[in-house]
């Protein structure tokens, strides 16, 4: 059309569609006519706005007719444990059946112990189960109907709690969550976290936070990051005595972006903070309904000097932001330590640096030296953590013979890393038992996790069994923040070896009563059980060392005084020593071994069902209605930090890898994926993102080359030649193969590498070197780095690009045919680009799949089916060997069996994936996509 006919017709087009509507001309190509008007091929597109306001009132309408009417939070904390409920009323307001969300976010320190849906009167209720169960119940809904994981990671501290039900026009729906938490003191104060996102205006939006303390309230302040100069009106805090108030319900107005805007300002972190008076007493004990609390936090005491090691990894994995963070960190807290402390660093990659023979005293002098010296540092090398942590162990000991640097000190090992162990000793159970004999429990280990490369849960077993705690750095703008806060909560030891002694006679079942340090800021809480019913008053006697000597406490809680407090949540002493006891519990469980380790499991389940509440080891179970009329089933779960692993930020697709299945793996694992080739040749892949593995086995002839991993954009590519069972070359029954030669090619360091079952081939730079499964290997040479555990493991690092491991599999030596075999193991690949395809390399990238429809098929297994790629593939539930931690007997790992050389899985064909040589770069994608299958079921 002309331009001027165009306008026109929009214009019309507008006012008859009313002003919920919004016009959208979309252009394509544009020409000359004869009479020299410019013609457009020209589309007028009307779209409804899904947020707008009406003209009646200011009510926000979302979802094309829901209505989210009202959305409250309301907390009481008694005594610094929270109990809260966020409810939220929507309506359809539309003439057709319409979806409503309840999404909210809540602390990852808090159990969820209530969830209900009331929809028309009828109330849908949360059912805590044993996780076990719970899994049960969710997979034989499974092939009923949809189902869902409703928690999720959301941010740092964050949990995401997620439902979307269907609701019929004119119908309303109330959501009522209900979570616990005990709020942890840092820095001298108290911090309870409210995440604020309605997404909407709301007519009746509110926060209310009651706050009931026995000793008087000294301040309290409320703050968030989305309050203008108008908005902040809206927040009043007030507190006299022992009692708090805070109350933010602002008007639709208040809460608008702009004055005529649709949108809202509300959309951040409300963050409380408050502290108590302890003048008087740094004690504070509590009988309540049969159980004690037992809050202890003294203060004006000198603090404990202290031997400091810092052990820092410089490896390749730490380039660009992260090393400059680190660097940044160090330089704060070298100025920020005491004078009276004595430190060093320990500087590691594939090698271990001391920047001094033994610890120096914290002068202005050795800490202007220290800080040139992280300045200098620079990356490279493999992860040597083994030979660093066992240095670091060292320097203490040897420091325990120096006069000065013993008697009343604090010795700790502060261990950065942000990785994995890839050379030296890579066993993360060795690790453990190595550190646990060298520290001999003299020390304090606390570990740092660096980003999402890091296998949490083994730092998390090398910290809690080693006195110490874990703590994830995240990969962000403020990482050096996070690196000097982590510092400061232990930077002034006041306490040393608190032991808090209880009457026998009168209570049992105590949380945790010795401690091995306080801090400044902090604060020790301690529960039980009362036994006596004729309690009057509960006499505690606190012994613990100080800087300068031994200092006794003798304090006494009053039964009568406490009885006289008009509490706002009666039960709180109870359920706050069930929540104290199932999370000191969980804690001695990620450490603990053999029987002890299901003893804690046992007890802390059996309190998570008694109490309602949600931990890592029990699950809620949600039942809601659909459009169908069908039952669809949810369910929420407790995430572990280990399982937080990838929702804390959103990396790209490319940069996302694998993660190991928390229920299928020990803690201890290595590596950031479970993506390998092992056996016959057995393939084990698992996608980002999700706990399902997939397994297929490719039957190729001997002398075959498949391309396991092409990445054009770095320039590395991975083959493997496939080999018979037999050294003769005969054919065995069986059919059995296996790959006995590895190809590795990085072309942007000029670099081929073979690997045999005899030894390892490097070509580079015009050279060739051989090194043997024989002997043990550490060797660095600019970016490369191979080691080799003798006759067992090779870890092979290509620079920041790359890292596998190579597993050696001897055949007996007494068996007259049978032939040693290689493992290809991926440990990084999540470094890999988008680009990268190959029988392995395909998988590194996250992908839309469903299993559904699982059955027990008897002497057949269980059986499933696997919606992917617009297929439908038959699955077979089997068991395969994972032998990295354990090259000999392997472990047992569940995935789904495909079959047919992974038909339908894998892009293409398998023949797709042949090779024309060892090092063979081409680049297979194209070929694959190709002879793609069709969509098809492939049942």
């Amino acid at each position: 059309r002309r331009s001027s006919d165009l306008t026109r017709e929009t214009s019309s087009a507008v006012r008859s569609l009313g002003g919920n509507h919004c016009p959208l001309v979309l252009c394509k190509d544009s020409i000359l006519d004869a009479m020299g008007w410019t013609v457009l091929n020209c589309f007028l597109i009307s779209l409804v706005t899904k947020t707008f306001v009406t003209a009646e009132s200011d009510r926000i309408v979302t979802g094309e007719g829901i209505n989210i009417y009202s959305f409250k939070i309301e907390s009481k904390i008694t005594s610094r444990f929270a109990h809260s409920v966020i409810t939220s009323r929507a309506v359809n307001s539309a003439n057709i059946s319409k979806e409503v969300d309840f999404d909210v976010d809540l602390p990852k320190t808090a159990f969820i112990t209530n969830f209900s849906m009331t929809i028309d009167g009828k109330v849908y209720l949360g059912i805590v189960k044993e996780k076990e169960a719970a899994q049960k119940v969710y997979q034989e809904a499974v092939s009923r109907g949809k189902t869902a994981g409703i928690v999720k990671a959301s941010g740092r501290k964050m949990e995401k709690f997620k439902v979307t039900v269907s609701i019929a026009p004119a119908s309303k729906v109330t959501f009522e969550l209900t979570y616990e938490e005990l709020l942890k003191r840092t820095f001298g104060k108290y911090e309870m976290l409210i995440r604020v996102k309605p997404n909407q205006l709301v007519d009746q939006f509110q926060i209310e936070i009651h706050i009931s303390e026995t000793q008087a309230i000294t301040f309290l302040d409320a703050e968030a990051n989305f309050l203008t100069n108008h908005l902040i009106q809206a927040v009043k805090t007030s507190f006299s005595g022992k009692r708090g108030h805070v109350f933010f319900s602002p008007t639709v107005d208040e809460q608008r972006s702009c004055s005529e805007c649709p949108t809202t300002l509300l959309d951040g972190d409300f963050l409380i903070k408050y502290d108590v008076d302890r003048a008087i007493s740094s004690s504070d004990i509590q009988i309540v309904n049969g159980y004690f609390v037992h809050f202890f936090a003294p203060g004006n005491i000198p603090p404990v000097p202290k031997n400091i090691i810092f052990v820092i990894d410089k490896s390749a994995s730490m380039d660009g932001h992260k090393i400059e963070q680190t660097r940044d960190a160090f330089l704060k807290i070298s100025e920020d330590l005491n004078e009276e402390d004595y430190f060093n660093f320990v500087i590691f990659s594939t090698d271990v640096t001391v920047w001094k023979e033994s610890l120096v005293k914290a002068t202005a002098r050795n800490i202007k030296e220290a800080k040139a010296y992280i300045s200098s540092l620079t990356i490279y090398g493999a992860t040597n953590i083994n030979k660093a942590l066992w240095r670091a162990a060292k320097l203490l000991e040897d420091s325990s013979s120096i006069e000065h640097l013993t008697g009343r000190r604090l010795s700790l090992i502060l261990f950065l890393t942000d990785g994995n162990p890839t050379v030296g000793e890579t066993n993360g159970q060795r690790i453990l038992q190595n550190a646990k004999e060298a520290i001999k429990g003299r020390y304090t280990l606390y570990c740092l996790g660096f980003g999402n490369d890091v296998d949490y849960s083994f730092l998390e077993q090398l910290a809690l069994g080693n006195g110490g705690i874990a703590r994830r750095i995240y990969e962000d703008s403020d990482s050096s923040v996070q690196l000097q806060g982590f510092y400061e909560e232990i930077a002034n030891p006041l306490l040393l070896d608190v032991h808090m002694k209880y009457p026998d006679s009168s209570v049992n079942d105590i949380t945790t009563s010795i401690f091995t340090h306080y801090y400044d800021g902090s604060e020790i809480v301690v529960a039980g059980k009362i036994t006596d019913n004729e309690l009057t008053s509960l006499p505690v006697e606190i012994k613990a060392e100080g800087a300068r000597s031994n200092i006794t406490f003798n304090v006494e809680g009053k039964v009568g005084e406490a009885l006289q407090q008009q509490y706002i949540f009666g039960e709180y002493t109870e359920r706050l020593w069930a929540y104290l006891t199932i999370q000191q519990l969980l804690e001695k469980h990620i450490s603990a071994q053999g029987n002890e380790k299901d003893a804690l499991k046992s007890k802390a389940l059996e309190l998570s069902l008694k109490y309602s509440f949600v931990t890592p080891l029990s699950s809620m179970v949600v039942t809601k209605p659909d459009n169908e009329a069908k039952n669809t089933t949810l369910l929420a779960d407790k995430l572990t930090e280990a399982q937080r692993r990838y929702d804390y930020a959103t990396p790209s697709a490319s940069e996302r890898a694998p993660l190991i299945s928390m229920q299928q793996q020990p803690a201890y694992k290595m590596g950031t994926s479970l993506s390998f080739v092992d056996g016959d040749p057995h393939f084990i892949i698992q996608l980002p993102e999700r706990n399902e593995s997939f397994c297929f086995n490719i039957q190729e002839k001997a002398g075959v080359i498949l391309r396991l991993v092409s990445d054009p954009v770095r320039g590395i590519a991975v083959n493997g030649q496939v080999i018979g069972k037999n050294k003769d070359g005969s054919k065995d029954k069986t059919g059995n193969t296996y790959i006995g030669k590895l190809g590795f090619v990085s072309r942007k360091m000029d670099l081929k590498v073979e690997v045999t079952t005899h030894a390892a081939i490097v070509y580079s730079r015009q050279q060739k070197r051989v090194f043997h499964w024989k002997h043990a290997v550490n060797m660095t040479d600019e970016d490369l780095t191979l080691s080799i555990s003798k006759g067992s493991t090779m870890t092979l690092a290509m620079g920041g690009d790359a890292t596998f491991e190579i597993v050696l599999h001897r055949a007996s030596k007494n068996h007259p045919k049978h032939r040693d075999f290689l493992g290809l193991y991926t440990l990084d690949s999540r470094r890999f680009s988008a680009q990268t395809h190959g029988l392995l390399g395909q998988f590194y990238h996250p992908m839309d799949f469903e299993v559904y429809d699982i059955s027990d098929s008897g002497r057949k297994g269980t059986c499933a089916k696997l919606a992917m790629k617009g297929r439908n593939i038959m699955l077979n539930g089997q068991w395969r060997k994972d032998f990295r931690a354990d090259p000999n007997d392997g472990m047992d790992t569940f995935c789904w069996f495909i079959a047919d050389s992974g038909r339908g899985l894998i892009d293409g064909s398998a023949s797709d994936y042949i090779s024309s040589s060892l090092f063979d770069t081409t680049d297979v994608s194209a070929k694959t996509d190709a002879s793609s299958l069709s969509n098809a079921n492939l049942y």
